[in-house]
């Protein structure tokens, strides 16, 4: 089978770059269904981008690498496909948008662009071989039981990182990035739950309460869950993606009020009122019963000094925590590191080394924050290898 394109990988990266490839384009995965991260994503309503996006909400060992790509399609080019498409959708908090209905909407209109460009899609079809001589990729491939060999003068890898395993997320694009000469940038679990010894927040899982989360100088003010194993919620989420094993993180439990200031004017007439029974008032009473031991909240909130406020209010908007590790890939919601971009051309995504082969997606060592940025990215990436490829 002569192709002038094969796309490993039907996810979102994928399934964009073949809408933009054209004829001649062939997409293949092992799945049973394409775009499975895309029908999982926000609930089953898809987080398809955000308002927000900006090279800044995104992390790389080249910060710059991801400009071109995010500048050339942005989310209103998506916004504008979506609803061109008659895909109704809303805002939530911070610039994320979500389908009024399900996320297969998006698989869908994904599916009907890639048929339109005359590209193809195979799925439950295997790679068991691969190759790169006199400027044509060979793969061979398994697909209902029979081997077929597909020869391309153009290969995308959009098989993603190693996030979600048990939706069959491999190294394939790690393997195929070694096997061509590419270097990587060590990936690791990103948007992941941190833990921590065991028991050390157990009195305390399933309370959640807004935060301040900084890791390396990197701040998020979103809610915070205690978990039986650690912290969880948006806000730990996106600082373990600048967290480093080993690392301290702090935690400001109250960003929106200085305890001081909240204490200080509740004294008057407090009388015998304690000031545990004070600081419920502003934090989950459960949180409260915890610190009361290490932060000493014994006493009565008519005897506070404004010293020992000003103390407890610093202990408790600076709360250094030092995680012992994540969950890991099993809960991880994207890939940190991957295919080192210095090896890839910014515009195209194709290799700089070997003429052909491109990389797209959660493969690359482009990461985005928690909230519809890693999809943007997949568009984007997805978008300019495809519209190279199609120029010719």
């Amino acid at each position: 089978m002569q192709i002038n394109t094969l796309i490993l990988g039907a996810g979102a990266a994928g399934l964009m770059c073949a809408a933009h490839a054209g004829p001649g384009t062939l997409v293949i995965d092992h799945a049973r269904a394409p775009g499975e991260k895309i029908r999982i994503s926000g609930g089953g309503r898809c987080n398809f981008t955000n308002l927000g996006t900006e090279p800044s909400r995104f992390l790389s060992q080249n910060p710059h690498f991801c400009k071109s790509a995010l500048a050339r399609y942005t989310q209103w080019d998506f916004i504008e496909l979506v609803s061109r498409h008659g895909i109704a959708w809303h805002e939530k908090t911070l610039g994320q948008l979500f389908c009024d209905g399900k996320a297969t909407q998006i698989v869908a209109m994904l599916l009907r662009e890639l048929e339109a460009a005359g590209a193809e899609l195979w799925l439950q079809t295997s790679l068991s071989e691969l190759t790169h001589a006199d400027g044509v990729y060979t793969a061979r491939v398994e697909r209902d039981g029979r081997e077929t060999v597909i020869r391309a003068k153009n290969l995308v890898m959009a098989t993603g990182g190693r996030s979600i395993p048990k939706m069959g997320a491999t190294g394939l694009a790690y393997d195929i990035a070694k096997q061509f000469g590419h270097a990587l940038v060590t990936p690791r679990p990103g948007l992941v739950p941190l833990t921590f010894p065991e028991g050390r927040f157990a009195d305390l899982a399933g309370v959640s309460l807004p935060a301040r989360v900084t890791a390396n100088g990197t701040s998020f003010d979103e809610a915070l869950l205690f978990t039986h194993r650690g912290l969880s919620g948006p806000s730990i989420l996106q600082a373990s993606s600048y967290w480093h094993e080993g690392e301290e993180i702090s935690v400001n439990l109250s960003p929106g009020l200085d305890p001081a200031d909240h204490l200080r004017a509740a004294r008057k007439g407090a009388g015998k009122r304690s000031l545990t029974t004070e600081l419920r008032q502003i934090l989950p009473e459960r949180l409260v019963g915890h610190l009361a031991d290490q932060l000493d909240l014994s006493g009565n909130l008519a005897d506070l000094s404004d010293k020992r406020a000003e103390t407890l209010s610093e202990a408790l908007r600076n709360w250094v925590l030092r995680p012992s590790g994540s969950e890991g890939w099993r809960t991880a919601e994207v890939t940190l590191g991957g295919v080192d971009t210095d090896g890839l051309n910014s515009k195209t995504m194709a290799s700089k080394t070997v003429p052909g082969l491109h990389f797209i997606g959660e493969a690359v060592d482009v990461t985005g924050w928690l909230g519809g940025y890693n999809f943007q990215w997949a568009w984007a990436s997805g978008a300019a290898a495809g519209r190279s490829l199609a120029a010719g």
